[in-house]
């Protein structure tokens, strides 16, 4: 793909000369989305497809038709394929996120998490492309909200540890990058267990059965389109704008818990909620209470329509479940 821009050409014939305006092809700029089979990482190969990017997408286990299967944990694999492509921005999507999985597989989580972000940072410095990786609000630990970027972090748990040192690793290799930490995401999910915001749903519909739900940390669901199009927003500018480095934070605005969220999705489908039992002691006090990033940094380099931020009265996730359920009859 490719797109059209302004260039003179002079003609010479008998008698004359002429200085003619054509349209020259300037090849689109290319990005690299790992992860692209994820909730994330499909929107944000959508957002830059959408705005005219040639989007070289990758995944491994969920690869499928139109992306290339890539071993991010194999050195020589990566340096081939951004040989091959040579992206000029590369999204670092790709990621064990699920917090129980990492504390069970820890080596597997920590040689993605950390070791294949390393080599993924020194390779776009290396080819001097644009480097953005993804990381979480779980550096925190949720003590002292808000959080701003240069807030010191104090991740509680493996899965918090292992995003910090991809964090580090990414800033140590590839000064230019970008880090982008964000909330608990909820979007166009091909399973609702695929967000942990949209798999509530399956607490809920089990009316059947009593269910805990945590009613003391405070969350902010955020839509991972909005954060697709501030990965855009952020590689465009940092094309053009050499201090857009470093530490950035995005996030919705809503606060809620899970039990909120639960009662929420109840609500909206018409379904009992005598089962959602809220747990509102602060029992487990290695919980992250309020995990609130601020966004000082972000709104000073980056224009950002916050309508599109989905704010208390537009649960947004919502709707993506009722999308679901109508893909599947037999799901209410």
């Amino acid at each position: 793909m490719s797109r059209a821009g302004a260039e003179l050409r002079i003609i010479f014939s008998p008698g004359r000369v002429q200085l003619v305006q054509e349209e020259a092809m300037v090849p689109a700029p290319r990005v690299l989305v790992t992860g692209a089979t994820g909730l994330l990482g499909r929107a944000v190969c959508t957002e830059f497809q959408n705005s005219g990017w040639l989007v070289i997408g990758t995944g491994y286990r969920r690869a499928r038709p139109r992306l290339l299967r890539c071993d991010l944990t194999d050195e020589d694999a990566v340096k081939r394929l951004l040989h091959e492509y040579k992206p000029d921005v590369i999204v670092h999507c790709a990621a064990e996120r699920r917090p129980d999985v990492v504390e069970r597989h820890t080596e597997a989580a920590v040689n993605l998490n950390v070791h294949a972000t390393s080599m993924l940072a020194k390779e776009a410095a290396g080819c001097r492309a644009f480097f953005l990786y993804i990381s979480t609000d779980y550096v925190f630990d949720g003590r002292n909200p808000p959080y701003g970027e240069d807030d010191s972090p104090n991740p509680l748990n493996v899965y918090g540890r292992s995003k910090l040192e991809g964090e580090r690793e990414t800033l140590r290799h590839c000064p230019g990058a970008v880090v982008l930490r964000v909330p608990v995401l909820f979007g166009e999910v091909e399973s609702v267990s695929e967000s942990a915001v949209t798999s509530l749903w399956l607490k809920v519909q089990e009316t059947t059965e009593s269910c805990t739900l945590d009613h003391c940390q405070q969350r902010f669901p955020t839509d991972s389109r909005d954060v697709a199009t501030v990965c855009r927003k952020l590689a465009e500018r940092a094309r053009q704008d050499p201090s857009i480095r470093g530490i950035f934070h995005f996030s919705a605005k809503e606060q809620m818990t899970k039990y909120e969220m639960a009662i929420a999705i109840a609500q909206a489908f018409n379904l009992p909620s005598n089962h959602l039992i809220p747990v509102s002691t602060y029992q487990y006090m290695n919980k992250y209470m309020e995990l609130y990033i601020c966004l000082y940094k972000y709104l000073q380099y980056i224009q950002f329509n916050f309508i599109c931020v989905a704010p208390s009265h537009n649960r947004s996730y919502l709707r993506t479940l009722f999308k679901w359920s109508r893909s599947r009859p037999n799901s209410l």
